[in-house]
């Protein structure tokens, strides 16, 4: 293994063991200033400050905690992805979704990141929004 690669894996496992923590901060600290976050059925948000809103919409509604990771990573450290496993509880309505009645859920998932310079530059989340909608309406 390269020393790239190393690195890109010790950054992606860094920003998920923040997100477990519910340490947006910590997670901030992996990205870069100018982040492209792809959200799963969702608009591209640019930016720190449009991440941070993002996980304080999310940590109204959700508390999630990610299970079964893997972190894999190209050669010269300049993509990753991971897979896991999102373990959680719908805490309250979001808009447009089932409504929120402490219904717990459990989903396979994946990330897809961009690093340049030490940093995340892009995160891209996936899971599957139809399994969801079918876990919390039943």
């Amino acid at each position: 293994m390269s020393e790239a690669m190393d690195a890109t894996r010790a950054l992606v496992a860094r920003y998920y063991a923040a997100f477990n923590e519910g340490d947006v901060a910590g997670m901030l600290d992996c990205l870069s200033d100018d982040v492209a976050h792809h959200v799963n059925e969702g608009a591209v948000r640019r930016g720190k400050e449009a991440f941070a809103a993002f996980c304080a919409h999310m940590s109204d509604c959700y508390r999630e905690e990610l299970t079964d990771i893997v972190v894999m990573a190209s050669p010269d450290g300049t993509r990753a992805a991971a897979e896991f496993t999102v373990n959680g509880t719908y805490l309250s309505t979001d808009a447009g979704l089932p409504e929120a009645r402490g219904q717990t859920y459990v989903l396979p998932a994946g990330g897809f990141f961009t690093v340049a310079d030490g940093r995340i530059a892009r995160v891209v989340t996936y899971y599957n929004l139809a399994d969801w909608v079918r876990q919390v309406s039943a």
